[in-house]
């Protein structure tokens, strides 16, 4: 016993069984002192509660909800919510990245001066802040027997955005969003094995008849998915004291998406002008010595190689963004934590509402890591091409 006790592999892997060992117990003592305390609350365990109706409503949902369904719909409706916002956030606060990250580096005093402005003064405002100041902005909009619509029926109320929309299914939507991006990912396959291969003419053709049949098939879809006797276009109109069809953008909503955007706008901005600042100089000198305009130097040479280098930061950005969105509960807007929150207080299911609120998020952050980590491997510079 001493001699194998002698044997430096043998105690570190008695150590590690003993650490390992110590934390499975704290979890399991946890645990079972959490359910002796329930069942002395006469409050029971387990996730039955989930077939139970809510009794609540839910403001903004994009499936069908109502005061009977289950609580397991309502946390899918919430996790829908926030995926809903996350998906028209993120890229929002990154094309106001990368336009102020371009204005930070452009060499023009001006531009670098306004570029300068709005990251220290978005960035230095706290987040919560910023969504209430934009939130009683829009509240503070016209009403809408006063609003007037602009733009082909664009109107602004007190009560939300109203912008035209589509009268087709919420299943022909998903369909032709997976076309889409599907589209973009053989998009970024064919750019990693085959169009390198190429020249930039038939590089060219192959990228924009990809995208073409993507676009045609995405509207036939949407057409056969239309809603039976109506117009595919739905144009907000002023009827009484409100506007009807069209598509109703709320306030709530509204705020979150701004705050996001603009918030995570100013970080990304810095990550770009990193990344511009870590491409070297010779490599636009070379695209002049090329005959590039400088359009064709920013697009082909300055801004691909800026991605690259600041990709691995982006991911990570966006990962924190989207936790971000949780912020939506401070104006009663009903993501995925306000749903958890509100079924928390109605069923008494701590535990289990903060156990699914948990792995929904480590889920979905995970699988956002993951698919940027997927382009940042089709995109990346490889073998002798990394000596910039």
């Amino acid at each position: 016993m001493t001699a194998i006790l002698k044997d430096r592999r043998v105690r570190d892997s008695i150590l590690q069984i003993a650490f390992v060992g110590s934390i499975v117990l704290v979890v399991v003592v946890f645990a079972l002192t959490a359910r002796v305390n329930l069942e002395a609350q006469g409050l029971t365990s387990g996730f039955g509660f989930l077939e139970r109706s809510t009794g609540w409503r839910i403001s903004f949902s994009l499936i069908e909800y109502s005061t009977s369904s289950p609580y397991w719909k309502a946390i899918v409706v919430g996790i829908l919510n926030s995926l809903f916002l996350g998906a028209i956030a993120l890229p929002l606060a990154t094309l106001i990245g990368v336009a102020i990250g371009v204005m930070r580096t452009s060499g023009n005093g001006m531009a670098e001066l306004v570029g300068t402005f709005y990251v220290e003064t978005f960035r230095n405002i706290p987040l919560i802040l910023q969504l209430l100041f934009w939130y009683t902005l829009l509240l503070s909009l016209p009403s809408a027997r006063e609003a007037t619509p602009i733009l082909g029926g664009i109107a602004f109320t007190g009560r939300g955005i109203y912008i035209p929309g589509l009268n087709v299914t919420g299943e022909s939507v998903f369909v032709a969003a997976v076309i889409t991006m599907t589209a973009m990912a053989l998009a970024l396959r064919f750019r990693a094995k085959r169009w390198p291969d190429l020249d930039l003419k038939q590089a060219g053709r192959e990228r924009r008849l990809l995208w073409g049949a993507a676009v045609v098939l995405a509207i036939v879809i949407l057409w056969i998915g239309r809603i039976p006797e109506t117009s595919l276009l739905s144009i907000p109109e002023q009827r009484g004291l409100n506007f009807r069809e069209g598509i109703r953008i709320s306030p709530e909503l509204m705020a979150c998406i701004i705050a996001i955007g603009v918030y995570g706008g100013a970080y990304i901005a810095e990550i770009i002008r990193a990344g511009f600042n870590a491409v070297p100089k010779g490599q636009g000198e070379a695209g002049h010595a090329l005959g590039l305009t400088s359009w064709q130097i920013f697009s082909r040479i300055r801004l691909p190689l800026a991605i690259r280098i600041v990709m691995p930061t982006l991911i990570n950005q966006y990962v924190w963004l989207f936790k971000a969105t949780t912020i939506g509960i401070a104006i009663s807007f009903t993501d995925f934590f306000m749903v958890a929150s509100t079924a928390i207080n109605q069923s008494g299911q701590t535990l289990e509402l903060i156990a699914i609120l948990m792995g929904g998020f480590l889920i979905i952050n995970y699988t956002i890591a993951w698919v940027l980590n997927r382009v940042n491997d089709a995109i990346k510079l490889r073998g002798t091409q990394l000596r910039i």
